[in-house]
């Protein structure tokens, strides 16, 4: 599994060398990329959400869901005091978001559907919807000076999904056929769109620069690997007190989730807010490049205890 899931981020790394590419021949400029990052928000993401929460549930599947549910809270809480501890050392709203919040949608989503197949992919939408109800409330506020607008929130696209993803698994609704294609092809976007908009960022960054802010070393070693090893206990101790055939592969789908880079949401958060900017594309794009040595490791780890 290690060997799949490594060819599959190294794609996802050739989209993003190829957003680079078309910016650097200067076919589009790095600032087009601002549309592509709303789209992603709005647009791709719910309707991947979307897709993930249409199918037919089995008493089994719905296990899994309410254990991954638990397991991505328990990994929030956990997020939540290492955030707290970053907050008291300095850390600004890009490098807190950027431990805080993985690439639980736009990576894992394809890297899940592609190892695992995409009947998994439910399981993935436990830890984003935690992950989402977080990241447009204590996420969006690290940029607003800790306010929030709740009508903001409510009537987020992220957020309406969830709540009708919920109701189609409590009232068994399937999308019609038609529905199910659009949003499946939207979906299908995601982990693509997000690589290319940071590499068309990448294109205008001086990476001179970048490489000698140790803010840079400290929030990738803090997100690709103390946060991921902080929470591989949490995760092993559920499958300790849980017995489904399903469990390993449902908490290695949450555990998957904990170790990816930061999310592309706090990229378009900082670029839509004009926050530090620079610093993350540059997180990003390093800790993507790095994950690909790093996450295979760590599912390897992950195995063998």
């Amino acid at each position: 599994m290690a060997g799949t899931l490594f060819y599959k981020i190294l794609q996802l790394a050739a989209v993003m060398m190829l957003g680079f590419a078309v910016v650097k021949l200067k076919v589009v400029k790095s600032g087009d990329s601002r549309m592509l990052s709303k789209l992603c928000l709005y647009l791709f993401m719910p309707s991947a959400i979307l897709n993930a929460f249409d199918m037919d549930i089995t008493g089994e599947i719905l296990t899994g869901i309410l254990i991954s549910v638990a397991a991505a809270v328990a990994a929030h809480i956990l997020l939540l005091i290492i955030d707290f501890i970053y907050k008291k050392c300095g850390a600004g709203a890009v490098e807190r978001t950027s431990v805080m919040y993985p690439n639980a949608g736009n990576l894992v989503i394809p890297i899940v559907s592609f190892v695992l197949g995409p009947e998994w992919v439910i399981y993935t939408c436990a830890y984003m919807s935690v992950q989402q109800l977080l990241i447009w409330t204590h996420g969006i506020g690290m940029y607003n000076n800790g306010k929030t607008d709740l009508k903001k929130v409510i009537t987020n696209p992220n957020i309406i999904v969830i709540a009708v993803g919920v109701v189609m698994i409590a009232f068994s609704l399937r999308l019609p056929a038609f529905a199910k294609d659009v949003v499946s092809s939207l979906g299908s976007m995601v982990g693509n769109a997000g690589m290319l908009v940071a590499g068309m960022l990448a294109a205008d960054l001086d990476f001179v620069k970048a490489v000698k802010d140790k803010r840079l070393y400290i929030v990738t070693l803090m997100r690709l690997v103390v946060c991921p090893l902080v929470i591989l206990p949490m995760l092993k101790l559920i499958s300790v007190v849980s017995n489904i055939d399903i469990l390993d592969n449902v908490l290695l789908i949450s555990f998957i989730a904990c170790m990816t880079p930061p999310a592309a949401t706090v990229l378009q958060f900082a670029q839509i807010n004009d926050t530090d900017v620079d610093f993350a594309v540059s997180v990003n794009i390093i800790a993507t490049v790095v994950c690909i040595l790093t996450m295979p490791l760590l599912v390897m780890l992950y195995q063998m205890i």
